[in-house]
């Protein structure tokens, strides 16, 4: 199962942070570490698990925590700290290389299991959860450190690959994925597009963040409106400014 890695156009792409740029909901993070796993707990539970039938594990996209929090590169060692202890994992999303999904390990586990019942995969799939997933955090895993290092047939690899817990890179490499997450692109990408298209169309091309989220939505949106706008905010898509009326949200030109 080879998944297309193609970037889609830049209107999607996450954008360069701009400085002085305000965040909706942000948090001054000057006074020390903040607990960003509450926050990803928090973004987690606007994930809508029914559209998908509830066989994806919830995913929180990383630049969704840089609309709440101020500090990017705190945010990026909370993460990383998260991944290290075992309890979160990162892939790189295929609609844009700076996009990264997250995802508790409990969450992949289990999802990935209950959709491995009494296939041929899934003891090659529990191998892999049991040592690749809890011993390495790379987005990407060579063929010689599947064969050398964790141990696995070229029978075994593809399937890895068969199961969808590997998608192909290039030749020889493969990336951690998400089974079944096609989907979840395709609407999320709608949604992006059609919250997006909100903004633009407003007077002057900027709507109070209140309104936006009250806003009756499309059948092109199948997110929560919330889960949307902590995207586009933290993609940088909109600017996020404080007003006397409450956040306003402007859209950036690419």
């Amino acid at each position: 199962m080879n998944r297309k890695r193609a970037l889609i156009s830049d209107t999607f792409k996450v954008k360069k942070r701009r400085n002085g740029t305000e965040k909706f909901g942000a948090v001054d993070d000057g006074d020390g570490p903040t607990d960003i796993r509450s926050t990803l707990e928090e973004l987690r539970t606007l994930f809508p698990r029914k559209l998908f039938n509830d066989t994806l594990p919830p995913i929180v996209l990383k630049h969704q925590l840089y609309s709440i929090h101020n500090d990017k590169t705190l945010v990026d060692k909370e993460v990383n700290k998260l991944q290290e202890q075992g309890e979160m994992r990162m892939f790189q999303l295929g609609f844009d290389t700076e996009a990264f999904g997250l995802v508790f390990v409990s969450d992949y586990k289990t999802k990935v299991l209950a959709g491995e019942e009494g296939r041929e995969t899934r003891v090659t799939v529990e191998k892999f959860l049991e040592t690749v997933l809890l011993s390495c955090t790379d987005l990407s895993f060579s063929k010689d450190k599947m064969l050398q290092e964790f141990h696995f047939t070229d029978t075994e690899i593809t399937q890895l690959v068969k199961s969808g817990v590997l998608t192909v890179r290039d030749a020889g490499s493969w990336w951690l994925s998400i089974p079944n997450s096609g989907k979840f692109t395709k609407y999320f990408l709608q949604g992006r597009k059609a919250v997006l298209g909100m903004v633009k169309k407003s007077k002057y091309g900027e709507v109070l963040k209140s309104e936006l989220e009250a806003r009756r939505t499309t059948s092109h949106v199948k997110f929560h409106m919330k889960y949307l706008i902590h995207d586009i905010v933290g993609a940088e898509l909109v600017e996020s400014v404080s007003t006397t009326s409450g956040t306003m949200l402007r859209f950036v030109d690419s």
